[in-house]
């Protein structure tokens, strides 16, 4: 009976380790990602999500901060997100990070307002405060920071190259062709001929007067003016090829 229980429990946890470890990563991918697309390395995202919950999305610290970046959930909802959902959970994270990294420029005090808070790193003077917790989270951030930056993580190194490659949709997406509207288009009608550019066109004249010969005009006793109607061109396209 002892030996089945003992093999049970080998058994069961030789089947937890592996899901971990593949939740673990799918975490590490989704927070590579979401910084790159919003700005931020994600080698100081990784280490941000290891220190606060070693990415695990089920962590609640007792002072009521949840998921893999430990938001407390009225900070999500000012952001209007959810902090309960992974992938909103990991964008306040990296929205918050940056927020503070803007309102100090610097990583240190960005990291020391994320733990914190904002206002007590401006109480002592944009400084990092003296409380031993948040200096151990900003010593223990930077150096997995250096570290990543000397070994990436292989989360970190498929995001890059996913984000490097070129959008086959945007490459092979066509413009909307605008289409004419009836009226131009009864306006300006095409008829190709061969390719070749002709314009058939009908000319219409009406009769000229008549000509007074040399031999008319000595018999005449006197030369009248001939009012000469003009000549009128009637253009008609039959067709035309551009």
């Amino acid at each position: 009976m002892r030996k089945l229980l003992l093999f049970t429990i080998v058994l069961v946890t030789l089947c937890f380790v592996p899901a971990q470890a593949t939740d673990v990563n799918s975490v590490k991918a989704k927070i590579a990602k979401h910084a790159i697309e919003m700005g931020v390395d994600p080698a100081m995202a990784l280490s941000i999500a290891r220190t606060e919950s070693g990415f695990n999305h089920n962590a609640r610290s007792h002072h009521g901060a949840v998921g893999v970046f430990q938001l407390m959930p009225s900070t999500a909802r000012r952001m209007g997100l959810n902090p309960y959902s992974l992938t909103d959970n990991i964008k306040g994270g990296i929205k918050y990070y940056k927020a503070m990294y803007k309102m100090f420029g610097s990583v240190e005090l960005a990291l020391a307002a994320y733990n914190a808070g904002p206002g007590n790193v401006k109480r002592y003077n944009n400084s990092i405060p003296p409380y031993a917790e948040t200096k151990r989270f900003v010593s223990k951030i930077m150096t997995d920071y250096k570290n990543y930056k000397v070994n990436p993580d292989p989360a970190i190194k498929a995001a890059k190259a996913a984000a490097a490659k070129p959008n086959p949709t945007a490459s092979t997406a066509k413009a909307p062709v605008a289409k004419p509207n009836d009226a131009a288009t009864a306006q300006a009608k095409v008829t190709p001929v061969n390719d070749a550019k002709v314009v058939a066109v009908q000319v219409k004249t009406q009769p000229a007067p008549e000509l007074i010969h040399t031999k008319d005009i000595k018999s005449a006793p006197k030369v009248e003016n001939v009012n000469e109607a003009p000549v009128d061109l009637e253009l008609e396209a039959t067709s035309l090829a551009i």
